[in-house]
């Protein structure tokens, strides 16, 4: 007579926890990973690391991600490179002005990815990329160049509709990316980027920075057309 299966799981929790979970779904892998990369690094996590905290074995985790590399794609992808057609959908709905355009996309950023694990990949790649060339390729095809060639068609739409003076837009989208690059920096820096002394809220100091911005790309009396 085959046992009740509620009785294995009194009997032995543990290896019952493990048969519910040896088929665990991508998406519970991922999320270990991004823990994972973001608390120790690329190079200091490993594979079966991850397979334990997703509650499976090593071999199961590499049916989904033949390796550690493809691990971290699907991470980037999942967290940050995949939500780019979502963005640009919500440039082409977009009905205010280009510089409501720009406060809200730094403000959506905040939200959705500064203030969350994913911006922990940024300064993983920064600390980590030279020695991992071909994930530095990748994060910059499917996350950097994105993400400028959006903020570009956010100035771009400023200048052709009058809003904002001609700058070199190639440029002046750094002065877009440095205060979210700090941001990202600070929440991942045991805040040694700021004097201790005084605290910083995120939300305000991208307000100062959007109006910065603004304040230099604004169309002013006497510029040429």
């Amino acid at each position: 007579m085959p046992t009740p299966r509620s009785f294995v799981d009194k009997i032995c929790p543990v290896r019952a926890k493990r048969e519910r979970r040896k088929e665990a779904r991508p998406g519970e892998l991922l999320a270990a990973a991004l823990d994972l990369f973001v608390e120790k690094g690329f190079a200091a996590t490993r594979s079966e690391e991850v397979a334990a905290r997703a509650g499976v074995s090593k071999g199961t985790l590499f049916l989904y991600f033949p390796s550690k590399e493809e691990l971290f794609k699907a991470v980037v992808m999942e967290s940050l490179g995949g939500r780019f057609t979502e963005w640009n959908a919500e440039f082409e709905a977009f009905e205010g002005t280009s510089a409501e355009m720009l406060r809200y996309c730094m403000n959506v950023w905040w939200e959705r990815v500064g203030m969350t694990k994913a911006s922990g990949l940024t300064k993983l790649m920064m600390c980590e990329g030279s020695n991992f060339p071909e994930l530095a390729e990748f994060y910059r095809q499917e996350v950097v160049r994105p993400g400028h060639d959006l903020l570009r068609r956010i100035l771009q739409r400023g200048i052709d509709r009058g809003e904002f003076a001609k700058v070199d837009i190639d440029h002046a989208i750094y002065s877009v990316v440095a205060p979210m690059v700090f941001l990202m920096l600070w929440k991942h820096s045991a805040m040694v980027c700021v004097d201790g002394a005084s605290t910083l809220d995120p939300e305000k100091y991208l307000a100062t920075q959007a109006e910065t911005v603004l304040y230099g790309l604004t169309v002013r009396p006497g510029d040429k057309a």
